[in-house]
């Protein structure tokens, strides 16, 4: 068989002590692309997402855990022993990256703030991961993706025209912060200078509101709540067909809108041949695009705007995610260790990442890494996983 490319971050060292979602995940897409990471767990349970929410049924672990943690050796200490601690501070002395999410002031409170870090290793990288920030008057306040989506402007303008915000039924800001965190550490690493990476879920998810600040400031205007639509692109949105099934649509170019326009037989109308004049007439729009749909099932629907080139496609469950072809063909979901997840979050044509196993025991490499610290530089496919 043919030797495997390299993966491009063999060789980085990466120490794991955050736990639960954004800080692992940072580590977890630099595991993915080959960096050695050492996940650091507590003794006594070790980090809660092995316990969160669902539960593979063929051993009980966490499915979460076994999805954010792959790639990852594992070690249990206890970061208030003396013994532990020294371990520690022994794998910093050749690691490059060191990721934490404790809240402010913990790390220094165990000695190990970002000057002691420095001190040991000068080039490490010390990537800090909380709720608000290393600084300001909130940074001290328990930080979770919840309260970010709240604060960030998302909850204010998601929902119904006059109902509730709403909040995000995923765990939104937590996998965005993860990537903002692998994003900027590995921006750090290319400066070639030994510092620290603050990182907030509040200015992670804040980033994603586009020019809303921005409309705010300039002119004192303030998106409104209006479902599924956007107050620049109408219609958009989501929309039932005479089958019960639903189709999403965007028509956020005005190629795209003039298509849509045609196929809904309104292309002539002078209520919605420009951007502005689709907002200010978008009850009528959306009242014809609603029509259209319900007169025609999913298929047809899809049928005909995907002849006509326009954007649309089905609103998918995970049941049907699990059977498409085009998810299959760009194995977007993968099977590590007999765990169906989703694959690399990118490919790269000459280095690609490689998925070796899925999260660990508590202490799986416990024994190994305390007798032999990062050990030699083997060849990952020599891993046992």
């Amino acid at each position: 068989m043919p030797t495997p490319p390299p993966t491009p971050l063999r060789g980085l060292r990466v120490i794991d002590l955050s736990s639960v979602l954004a800080g692992p995940n940072c580590a977890r897409y630099l595991a993915d692309f080959g960096a050695d990471v050492i996940k650091v767990e507590r003794p006594d349970g070790g980090d809660s997402l092995r316990r969160l929410a669902w539960r593979d049924p063929r051993d009980g672990e966490g499915l979460w855990w076994k999805l954010v943690n792959r790639n990852k050796r594992t070690i249990a200490l206890d970061l208030k022993s003396p013994d532990d601690l020294e371990i520690l501070r022994g794998l910093v002395v050749d690691a490059d990256v060191l990721i934490e999410n404790f809240r402010p002031g913990t790390l220094e409170r165990l000695g190990l703030g970002p000057d002691e870090l420095l001190a040991i290793n000068p080039s490490l990288i010390v990537t800090r991961v909380t709720g608000f920030g290393q600084t300001g008057p909130y940074r001290n306040r328990p930080g979770f993706a919840t309260i970010a989506e709240s604060m960030s402007g998302l909850a204010a303008i998601s929902g119904e025209p006059g109902g509730q915000p709403l909040l995000p039924a995923i765990a939104l800001t937590d996998e965005v912060t993860g990537v903002v965190a692998a994003f900027a550490t590995m921006v750090a690493l290319h400066s070639g200078v030994g510092q620290v990476v603050d990182v907030s879920l509040l200015e992670s998810l804040f980033q994603l509101m586009g020019p809303l600040i921005s409309l705010y400031e300039l002119t004192g205007q303030m998106q409104e709540r209006l479902g599924s639509g956007l107050p620049y692109s109408v219609p958009r949105g989501t929309y039932q067909c005479s089958d019960g099934k639903w189709i999403g649509v965007s028509t956020s170019s005005d190629t795209v809108a003039a298509r849509v326009l045609n196929l809904l037989g309104v292309g002539d109308d002078a209520r919605f041949t420009t951007f502005a004049s689709r907002m200010d007439n978008r009850e009528a729009l959306e009242a014809v695009m609603t029509a259209w749909c319900a007169e025609r099932t999913q298929a047809e629907v899809m049928d005909v705007f995907t002849a006509a080139e326009a954007a649309i496609g089905p609103v998918m469950s995970m049941a049907d995610i699990s059977v498409d072809p085009h998810y299959a063909a760009r194995e977007a979901i993968a099977e590590v260790d007999g765990t169906p997840m989703q694959g690399l979050i990118a490919r790269l044509s000459a280095t690609p990442g490689a998925l070796r196993w899925q999260g660990r025991a508590l202490d799986a490499d416990g024994d190994e890494i305390r007798s032999t610290g990062w050990g030699s530089d083997i060849d990952e496919d020599e891993r046992q996983a």
